[in-house]
């Protein structure tokens, strides 16, 4: 009995965590960050504050989450490894729906490659205009150059690069997005390993489909990958780039398979 009024619990927890997220953007965006963008006519300010903000609001939705019983948060270890990072370009899996919220809770200057869905949703799509994360539907080169920006005003940014959630129990799929940031601004990638146990949010499930008991939620930061002997291979941008993705692909499916063993 206390099994089942506990599942009936996150389930409604579950529902109350996403309309809070869904209108606390809206609230943001309404009266907030205009309120920034009056007392902050510089666009680099203004941009600087807006992320910050985001990054302390997604913290307390983390929290909160948490308060409610949906997840259970191992999140320490990687805060500390992460606070004081500058213009790196931050690489991540993707098992859960609530991947880049935790992890842009953890760095207080962060950027992000979002998709152009986010950049037409009703409640957020203010929220990435006035942060200025960068739209990954624009011309290869323009991406680039804004990457290549962002990176030298030491913002961090998070790239995932398989572009979608993670398919469970199926072998990994990345794009070449990451690698080619990362070839093209000749930055080093940090990558950042997310477990969560049992799966939920995934690509498959929807928000209600919990499973029987809380979920772990764990990330660890990984040794960096250094990007040289790639360029150093091939004078091909777009071959280094489809190595460097193969690489990737062997430190994620490597180190997850390390989360499942212990």
């Amino acid at each position: 009995m206390l099994h089942r009024l506990n599942y009936i619990w996150r389930v409604f927890a579950t529902g109350l965590s996403f309309t809070t997220f869904g209108l606390g953007g809206l609230f943001l965006s309404l009266f907030v960050f205009p309120v920034i963008k009056v007392f902050n006519p510089d666009p680099d300010i203004r941009k600087r504050k807006a992320r910050y903000l985001v990054h302390r609001s997604w913290r307390f939705f983390i929290s909160f989450m948490q308060s409610l019983g949906i997840f259970s948060f191992d999140l320490e270890a990687a805060r500390k490894e992460l606070q004081g990072v500058e213009g790196k370009v931050i690489i991540a899996n993707h098992p859960t729906l609530i991947d880049v919220v935790a992890l842009i809770s953890l760095i207080p200057r962060a950027d992000c490659v979002v998709k152009q869905g986010l950049w037409n949703n009703f409640f957020l799509k203010r929220v990435v205009r006035v942060a200025d994360f960068i739209n990954n539907d624009q011309d290869v080169n323009k991406l680039i150059e804004s990457c290549k920006k962002t990176l030298e005003e030491g913002y961090n940014l998070v790239v995932f690069p398989e572009g979608t959630r993670t398919v469970p129990n199926q072998p990994l799929k990345l794009q070449r997005g990451a690698a080619n940031i990362a070839i093209r601004c000749q930055q080093k990638l940090l990558p950042v390993i997310i477990d969560c146990n049992p799966t939920t949010l995934t690509k498959q499930e929807k928000w209600y489909q919990i499973p029987s008991r809380r979920a772990k939620f764990s990330m660890r930061v990984v040794q960096e990958i250094n990007i040289t002997p790639f360029l150093q291979m091939d004078k091909s941008e777009s071959i280094a780039a489809r190595r460097l993705t193969e690489h990737i692909k062997t430190v994620f499916t490597e180190e997850i398979l390390k989360n499942e063993t212990n």
